[in-house]
């Protein structure tokens, strides 16, 4: 069932570099992560202009909403955009945070000046990261008073202990009790229309476009790229050899190298 119309959402963010007037940069996480995740990066990046790394809702510090459709996190971006009276900005996205960032583009293509998606395709994809949320929400935080005793119970469905370390990033402690940073429910509700992507129609994005991949991941594949070109007709699409789909925490010079180049 598509979900309800969202009213854009007021979203917290890190910033740095200096702001000189320039077009600033905004970078949008993916499924699960937040901002801080970015921070290192985001500091590279602002040797060149402001960048700000943002919480999309649910996550991170931002607000919490039931909705979780593309439209309504592109709405916030678009708000974030009109609240600090930004007419453009260029936008780096990954995984999830890169379908916002498309799904901006190609629907106030005038208000994105170019755009990095970082592995993932405007496409629907068939892996489903509900497992993660059920095995987050069954876990037993009452009494608990070390990390380890949360994470342990992750390992059946999260055995990979990177991806196990990333999604304990959202597990905090506060007045002596754990809870998790995101919401579970809405991301658990919303995740066949995460896992998705919106229909733009016959619209498209025809500024500068950078799509970069992993040769280790699975999202950006031979066959996303005739669709890639026919919605983003400008695009460019970089491989990083060895990469996965964590690839600017896994390579970040190299990743870095071809983000600067671009914007």
């Amino acid at each position: 069932m598509p979900q309800q119309p969202s009213t854009p959402l007021p979203l917290t963010y890190l910033e740095a570099g200096e702001a000189n007037g320039g077009t600033p940069l905004l970078v949008l996480h993916g499924l699960f992560g937040s901002a801080r995740n970015w921070q290192t990066l985001a500091r590279r990046f602002a040797e060149s202009r402001r960048v700000y790394a943002l919480d999309l809702r649910n996550h991170g510090g931002a607000p919490w909403a039931d909705s979780m459709s593309y439209e309504a996190m592109a709405d916030d971006v678009l708000r974030f955009l009109d609240d600090r009276g930004f007419a453009r900005a260029a936008v780096i996205g990954h995984s999830m945070g890169g379908k916002v960032a498309m799904t901006l583009a190609l629907r106030h293509p005038d208000r994105v000046e170019r755009l990095v998606v970082v592995d993932i395709a405007p496409t629907a994809y068939t892996h489903t990261h509900a497992p993660f949320v059920a095995a987050m929400k069954a876990a037993d935080l009452e009494g608990r008073t070390r990390r380890p005793e949360i994470e342990s119970q992750l390992v059946d469905a999260v055995p990979e202990a990177p991806l196990r370390s990333f999604l304990m990033q959202n597990l905090v402690l506060e007045e002596g009790k754990f809870s998790w940073r995101i919401n579970l429910d809405a991301i658990g509700g919303a995740m066949a229309d995460l896992i998705g992507f919106p229909d733009p129609g016959d619209v498209r994005y025809a500024g500068p476009t950078l799509f970069i991949g992993g040769t280790k991941s699975d999202y950006i594949l031979p066959e996303h790229h005739d669709l890639i070109r026919r919605r983003f007709p400008k695009a460019e699409i970089a491989m990083i050899e060895g990469a996965g789909h964590w690839l600017h925490a896994e390579r970040p010079q190299e990743f870095a190298g071809l983000v600067e180049r671009f914007v």
